[in-house]
């Protein structure tokens, strides 16, 4: 819940570029459960130029999940032991217009040893994006910062 209040307070200052994705997989669990916050008129200016054929995103509900989850799968490449994982939206949120909150689920390994993470959310529009991600993955935790200089990030899990 703190890092919710951490992103409400961010966003107060928009136009900071900024996202947040929050990564938990429970000790013997094989699923990765994912939330992604971000601005939603960062969004809509990234998702055009994903795909270009869209011209205007008036509300959630006018973009079907398989086309957010295609371009949330292209931006965001999360590996679990060197695999490539793809991952299930399973609910979006637009609370006000003001910011897109994301739940995907990904099968993962239920023993990871290794976890790598590349994220290009807004990398090509923003020079000072910071996508920050916070990952929890049985008992082991960590908070990364990347940047279009710094697209990816791994660690060992053990």
């Amino acid at each position: 819940m703190s890092i919710a209040i951490i992103f409400r307070i961010l966003m107060m200052f928009h136009p900071v570029h900024v996202t947040l994705t929050t990564i938990d997989q429970a000790p013997g669990s094989d699923t990765l459960r994912v939330t992604f916050r971000m601005y939603y008129d960062d969004f809509k200016r990234d998702y055009r130029m994903f795909d270009d054929e869209i011209q205007e995103i008036p509300d959630e509900k006018s973009i079907p999940f398989t086309s957010i989850n295609e371009y949330f799968n292209n931006r965001v490449k999360i590996y679990i032991n060197n695999r490539l994982l793809k991952g299930r939206l399973m609910d979006v949120e637009i609370p006000d217009n003001y910011e897109i909150i994301l739940s995907l689920l990904y099968l993962s390994d239920r023993e990871p040893e290794k976890f790598r993470i590349r994220n290009k959310i807004l990398t090509r529009i923003y020079s000072d994006q910071k996508n920050m991600i916070f990952i929890s993955i049985n008992k082991y935790e960590a908070a990364m910062r990347l940047t279009p200089e710094r697209r990816k990030e791994s660690c060992r899990l053990r």
